[in-house]
């Protein structure tokens, strides 16, 4: 009797998990049928439409196919063969001007995608452009080969705004479109949104894990970033040298990345001032001024590497106008001021080079300096060419004037003004012939020892010239 029970209770928890099983599995048709559905896409469904039109058409039934032929258009609106099969029908239903208008749309609509290609692939892009526009997407405006070709043109004349929006429109139909993510990519790549970018190029590559142009995109931003990285790694722990070739390597693999490399010619441009290379300084500076001529910092050091190449002028009119820029930055100030005051000496009178001295010279290089022009360059023996040799004799004087005197060297050492000393820079003030036909007695200390070659004796006290 146990047993019996017991089989009965077998048998009963048998049915009950069938039945289960059952329900689970009529559970699972249930809901999964629409996601099933779905999953089928629109080619299912575009193929199983194009297989009624045939049947449709050989029974005769072209109302029938012309109804399933819209349906299938619009399911994919790039199917050219169902405008075709649609057209052919118009006309056995004698509406030839709709048929014949619809082939010839779908014809411009080609031939205007193949010129498109064609001029894109010949650099003209701004024709390309309008051929996408105002006929290929008049026509066909759900042509994704289409709108991947203006994505590319709007990234060939820089306007990467459009082109983020373009890709954006694309891949809210298609978010697995891997042509899509590569150009919306290199859109934020070129506005120097690199974690964005990034990120569109690692969505692609999970879904095409081998796909040439994003690895290659993804790889070449990473290397870019990596040596940038390290230029300025090696410019803060004070390696300038290699810090500058580092930067030339960054620059050197995308030349096009303006808005990116604006930042690579300004760190290199403020190393090179640091080393001092000043004509290479100017050159990195103007490159980043050629892309923004706005950026402050950039006008600053090009106005620091006009100073090291000697450019006063210049370096005083590029500071002139970092400073009105930025009116409260004392550091611009001082150094436009360092800047006006070079260019202030450079208009004076180089006593050092008319005498032919350098500025370390001894007192008594400079009084040996001064004996030998002032007899070369003395009027009495330069009768045909006196009036030179007056102006040249009077330099000579007033050089040795200042920098015979330790005060007066020291003072025009510093840059300081000594025309009020009566030794301006223009030759106006000290004059050893004085004015009008007077007399001047010019004193050379000790004499000129041995005689001033051809003059007997020498000048043991003092000389009058007399004009």
């Amino acid at each position: 009797m146990d047993m019996v029970r017991l089989h009965g209770v077998a048998w009963r928890g048998m049915a009950y998990a069938v039945f289960i099983l059952h329900f689970v599995f009529v559970c699972q048709l249930l809901l999964l049928q629409p996601l099933v559905s779905a999953s089928d896409g629109k080619s299912g469904n575009v193929a199983e439409l194009l297989e009624k039109v045939e049947r449709s058409v050989k029974v005769k039934r072209y109302s029938e196919a012309l109804d399933d032929l819209n349906a299938a258009i619009e399911a994919d609106p790039t199917l050219s063969e169902a405008y075709f099969r649609r057209a052919s029908i118009l006309r056995q239903l004698c509406r030839h001007s709709t048929a014949e208008k619809e082939l010839s749309q779908l014809h411009q609509a080609q031939s205007a995608l193949d010129t498109a290609f064609t001029l894109f692939d010949s650099g003209d892009y701004a024709k390309s452009l309008e051929y996408i526009d105002k006929v290929v997407l008049v026509f066909s405006p759900a042509c994704t080969k289409a709108k991947l070709l203006k994505v590319r043109l709007l990234l060939a004349v820089k306007d990467y705004s459009a082109a983020i929006s373009e890709t954006g429109y694309i891949l809210k139909e298609d978010e697995s479109n891997l042509e899509a993510l590569l150009l919306r990519g290199r859109a934020y790549y070129y506005l120097a949104d690199h974690d964005v970018a990034s990120k569109h190029f690692q969505k692609g590559l999970r879904l095409d894990p081998e796909h040439g142009e994003l690895k290659k995109a993804y790889f070449a931003l990473k290397n870019l970033l990596k040596k940038t990285k390290s230029a300025e790694d090696n410019a803060n722990k004070g390696k300038l040298r290699v810090a500058v070739e580092d930067y030339k390597a960054a620059l050197a693999l995308d030349p096009d990345h303006l808005s990116y490399n604006i930042h690579l010619h300004l760190g290199l441009c403020k190393v090179l001032v640091k080393l001092g290379r000043g004509k290479e300084a100017l050159n990195s500076c103007t490159e980043a001024l050629n892309i923004d001529g706005e950026l402050l910092e950039a006008l600053v050091q090009r106005g620091e590497a006009k100073l090291l190449i000697e450019d006063w002028e210049g370096a005083v009119q590029d500071l002139k106008s970092a400073a009105e820029k930025s009116p409260q930055d004392m550091n611009i100030r001082e150094t436009l001021m360092r800047a006006e005051k070079a260019l202030k000496m450079s208009k004076r009178r180089d006593w050092y080079k008319i005498l032919q001295v350098s500025k370390t010279a001894s007192a008594s290089e400079i009084k040996r300096a001064y004996k030998k022009f002032a007899l070369q360059w003395h009027p009495d023996k330069n009768v045909d060419n006196r009036e030179e040799a007056e102006a040249r004799f009077r330099d000579i004087a007033a050089a040795y004037e200042v920098l015979s005197d330790e005060d007066k060297r020291a003072r025009y050492d510093r840059g300081e003004d000594l025309e009020e000393m009566g030794m301006g820079g223009g030759g106006g003030g000290f004059n050893p012939f004085g004015g009008g036909g007077q007399q001047f007695t010019f004193q050379f200390e000790g004499g000129f020892p041995g005689g001033f070659g051809g003059f007997d004796g020498g000048f043991p006290g003092g000389f009058q010239f007399h004009f």
